[in-house]
């Protein structure tokens, strides 16, 4: 998936530009899956036209740039190889580090992931504000502030249809079953054994997802997540 974090709500009309950067990088990576984020997606939910506009931003990467004729056009770029082994070093470095910690779990419990993330960020925002990493249109470029007029707005009808449809399940449904496999998937999530099984169960016998979600949060509880300073 190209970078939603790369779309900006100033002059909008750039990030079709950036994804279309991002879908090409991918594609010349060699990719085999590839979701292309709507220009609009700074805003709100994608509107229709957006979402095909990513769409055949694809497309045109794939039947008429002629990048994808080829299994590895950028095969032998010193400059890639270069890029390669720079990123393993330093991912084999951070794997080093987290294991020091004692592993993945230890590391986030002792907060090093969230501080590298969260300092990381800081340094992003910092080289924006000073102009040491440009962004069009935020930074550098700028012009009047430009809203997307079209953007995508929801029927409020919709949600009274859903409840309907939603309290015509359960009445119709085997509340009993339902029950008891909710029940059952407690139990599962409890043990050590898997819980996909007793998920599917319970989707089979038309328990919701709210229903199956506050079971299991019965067993693990919430996420909440700290600030690491």
């Amino acid at each position: 998936q190209t970078a939603g974090v790369s779309l900006m709500a100033q002059q909008p009309m750039n990030n079709i530009m950036r994804a279309t950067v991002e879908s090409l990088a991918a594609v010349l990576g060699g990719t085999q899956s590839l979701h292309t984020d709507s220009y609009d997606e700074a805003y709100a939910t994608p509107s229709e036209e957006a979402a095909t506009l990513a769409v055949r931003t694809q497309q045109l990467i794939a039947f008429e740039s002629g990048v994808a004729d080829v299994v590895d056009p950028l095969g032998g770029s010193y400059y890639i190889e270069c890029l390669t082994d720079r990123i393993e070093g330093e991912a084999q470095k951070y794997l080093e580090q987290i294991d020091s910690l004692g592993g993945a779990v230890s590391g986030i419990e002792q907060g090093f992931q969230q501080a590298e993330i969260q300092d990381a960020s800081y340094r992003y925002q910092k080289m924006i504000e000073q102009k040491e990493q440009v962004i069009v249109g935020v930074n550098e470029f700028v012009s009047d502030y430009a809203k997307i007029t079209n953007m995508l707005k929801f029927n409020p009808e919709v949600e009274g249809r859903q409840k309907e449809r939603l309290a015509e399940v359960r009445q119709q449904r085997d509340s009993g079953l339902v029950q008891r496999r909710l029940q059952r998937l407690e139990q599962v999530a409890r043990s050590s054994e898997n819980t996909i099984p007793a998920l599917i169960d319970c989707a089979e016998s038309y328990a919701t997802v709210g229903e199956m979600s506050d079971t299991l949060r019965k067993v693990f509880g919430t996420q909440k997540e700290f600030l690491t300073i």
